[in-house]
């Protein structure tokens, strides 16, 4: 008997994958999770050590637990400075976000809808912009808000997060995915302004979409880092990315400091974890109703 006569067929009538691919293909599934994890494990058990124990105990294994002593001294350091990063952050990446979902979700809506002149040439322009490197406008950009006066201010931070080019074009295949044409006709038919059709019917179809382009510039706003190192030099505007850099480069003077560097990055992931679990359904569905184009 032939090993193809002999191989077992699946459901869909295609050939079942072997004992032995099956095992390679979750060892290696098993390999990446375990490196995607590490940094977090890491944290995690540095974060439960003191100053004394985080260098004289195994680094990825558990001690004395003082976790409750470094998060103290993580909130109480420098008159609570660690809060007002994470409120920073918060302010940040929600107005962030909010403000590029809607352009993103305006504009994706205008290039699937409507038929001008020059559409596929900005279309093209748009995807060509999502591939820059967002590191590599930071410098452009801090030059144009320091002619207009506004480094180390909040819209220095916020106006160039409004505008993602990644977000147009997923605004683009949400839209041509959720709102058919066809309801667009029957509501001019109904006499409803373009203005109102977008507001009240187009933007309802659209919601899971949209979720998914917060989420996805949330996360990203979030972990920016360059953006505000350029932006702004007063502490208390900080993200929790740039003052957790100004604790890096204390902690490079003093070793007293890299309990509290450690311990504050376990905490900057846990808005982040929190807010993915809780939105985790929309982000699924809304990832495979995107993948349909």
């Amino acid at each position: 008997m032939s090993s193809a006569s002999s191989a077992a067929s699946a459901p869909g009538g295609g050939a079942r994958p072997t004992r032995r691919a099956v095992v390679l293909t979750t060892g290696l599934l098993v390999v990446f999770l375990l490196y995607s994890l590490a940094p977090t494990w890491f944290l995690l058990v540095a974060s439960t050590k003191n100053q004394t124990d985080l260098y004289s105990t195994f680094g990825l294994w558990f001690s004395a637990n003082h976790i409750a002593d470094n998060f103290q001294a993580v909130w109480a350091y420098h008159d609570g400075v660690f809060g007002r990063w994470i409120a920073n952050s918060v302010l940040y990446s929600t107005v962030g976000a909010a403000g590029s979902t809607f352009i993103s979700l305006a504009a994706g809506y205008g290039l699937a809808k409507f038929e001008f002149r020059g559409r596929g040439a900005l279309f093209g322009v748009i995807v060509g912009a999502s591939l820059l490197p967002s590191t590599l406008l930071a410098f452009p950009l801090y030059l144009v808000f320091a002619d207009i006066h506004l480094t180390n201010t909040v819209w220095a931070v916020l106006i160039p997060y409004f505008i993602n080019p990644f977000g147009v074009y997923l605004g683009k295949v949400y839209a041509e995915t959720s709102m058919p044409t066809e309801l667009m006709e029957a509501a001019r038919i109904d006499g409803a302004s373009e203005t109102r059709i977008f507001f009240s019917v187009a933007l309802r179809l659209m919601t899971t979409g949209g979720i998914t382009i917060f989420m996805l510039d949330f996360v990203n706003i979030w972990n920016n880092f360059f953006l505000p190192l350029f932006m702004l030099n007063g502490e208390r505007s900080f993200p929790v990315t740039l003052g957790l850099f100004s604790w890096v480069q204390q902690a490079q003077q003093s070793r007293d400091m890299n309990t509290l560097v450690l311990t504050g990055s376990l905490l900057s992931i846990i808005p982040l974890a929190v807010f993915m679990f809780a939105l985790q359904k929309y982000w699924r569905s809304g990832i495979l109703m995107g993948s349909l184009k």
